[in-house]
């Protein structure tokens, strides 16, 4: 290993860090020594089979149900502010729908499913240092989401590397820049390093449902659950059919007849195969069941976690400072678990469990009325088809501020929409409703009530 790289070694451990993180983090840095190893070129890979799908799954039985149901917890990955919007609050903290934060949605639906099965099934956050404070105190507005074991650990954070030296970086005027988090595959490692995987055994329980706390359509599924108990999966992703709206996220393929997850930014620069959706059929959802057993014998196998693919993410070491020092942060995806884990399954779901709010864009979708929100915290679709298409200006509504300024009064109404493209500054005034596929060029003020309808 390179001096640089034992710099960066000795950095985080000075801040702490176990033995399971820190060889994480040894993995990840051998892994940056081939610049081609976590590239996966599209002429490399074959297209993934039909899909056992979650429809063709039997309704379990309420005694099964509760028996299954009764072992498993609820894990939110939520570590991340929503600094993408100009926030530098946790994003789970953002007004979602109806007055109720991503965390108030998903406190309710986990304790709706509790009442209706009479079943413990626990919330526990992956938070950050940043998020976990926040979140905690958020979930104080539900008392009774308390369960048997502790609501949050702390996901894992590694030191940014100068990209030209791949030393440690130093920045004295905010030394908290000189670290990250190492992508979400950090889930396994941090379960281990932080004593929760053990806590979750100790209380019986033995199933994980993993998901981003973004996204409100993933619900635990007792079909899902009982399915993986009684044909004892390891590890199962939820896969669904791609479509034009799919342009981050990564998709399933064949690698010498292995199954690997491909993100965008595993793709080699002037290779155009990532968006191809008919030949990439089935996206990766992030929504995952873990059979925390299995993961505790692969972590007794492997210490510093599955063998996952090395994503490279290159950035500024301050974000919002384009002249500031590049830097690399080495991540993994936890998704890729699907080809390190043996006996690990993908299963085809309906879109309504994959409404993913990444930006602004699928906020003000979310925020329209081509979805409702139920008593019980199901995020339900209005649409037919396929899901509008929202296309925003960034230049003036990536900033959360500057979106909420341009409706002031909420979403326009988009069930009937088709495509909603916005160029330029427009403001958007109440009870607007859009209807089939519409571009807005700015500036300008639409009037309350306008109804923008396309023409042909």
């Amino acid at each position: 290993m390179s001096s640089a790289h034992e710099a960066a070694v000795a950095k985080l451990v000075a801040d702490g860090a176990g033995e399971a993180t820190v060889a994480a983090f040894r993995a990840r840095l051998e892994a940056l020594d081939d610049p081609a190893g976590g590239l996966l070129p599209g002429d490399e890979l074959q297209p993934l089979p039909d899909l056992p799908a979650l429809d063709d799954l039997d309704e379990p039985l309420p005694e099964v149900a509760h028996e299954v149901l009764d072992r498993l917890v609820v894990l939110k990955l939520n570590g991340g502010l929503g600094t993408s919007m100009g926030l530098s609050a946790p994003k789970s903290s953002i007004e979602i729908k109806d007055g109720h934060t991503f965390l108030d949605v998903v406190a309710t639906q986990v304790l709706a499913l509790r009442e209706r099965h009479g079943v413990r099934l626990p919330l526990v956050l992956m938070d950050s240092a940043a998020t976990r404070g926040p979140s905690l105190q958020g979930l104080e507005a539900h008392p009774g989401i308390a369960s048997d074991v502790p609501p949050d650990f702390l996901q894992s954070r590694e030191p940014k590397l100068l990209a030209d030296t791949l030393e440690p970086v130093s920045w004295p005027a905010d030394p908290t820049l000189e670290w990250c988090p190492p992508g979400h595959g950090d889930l396994y490692v941090s379960l281990q390093a932080s004593g929760m995987l053990d806590t979750l055994l100790q209380h019986g329980y033995r199933w994980a449902f993993v998901s981003n706390v973004d996204n409100l359509g993933a619900r635990v599924d007792a079909r899902i659950a009982t399915w993986i108990a009684k044909h004892e999966i390891p590890f199962v992703m939820e896969v669904v059919r791609g479509t034009a709206a799919d342009r981050k996220g990564g998709h399933l393929a064949l690698r010498d007849g292995r199954v690997v997850l491909r993100e965008t930014a595993q793709v080699p620069g002037g290779d155009p195969s990532f968006g191809d959706i008919e030949r990439w059929r089935w996206y990766n959802t992030n929504d995952l069941w873990v059979d925390l057993r299995a993961l505790r014998a692969l972590l007794q196998e492997h210490p510093g976690g599955p063998p996952l693919p090395l994503i490279v993410n290159r950035k500024t070491v301050d974000p919002g400072d384009p002249a500031s020092p590049t830097v690399l942060q080495l991540e993994t995806a936890m998704g890729a678990a699907i080809g390190a884990i043996g006996g690990a399954r993908a299963l085809h779901v309906p879109r309504t469990r994959f409404a993913p709010v990444k930006t602004t864009d699928d906020l003000l979708l979310v925020r329209s009325d081509a979805y409702a929100l139920r008593a019980d915290g199901a995020l339900e679709p209005t649409f037919d088809d396929d899901a509008p298409l929202i296309e925003l200006d960034p230049a003036h509504y990536k900033r959360l501020a500057d979106f909420e300024a341009r409706f002031p009064d909420g979403a326009p109404h988009l069930r009937a929409a088709r495509r909603l493209t916005v160029h330029g500054d427009v403001r958007f005034g109440a009870g607007v409703t859009v209807e089939g596929e519409i571009t807005v060029h700015g500036p300008q003020d639409v009037p309350d009530g306008a109804i923008l309808r396309e023409t042909t």
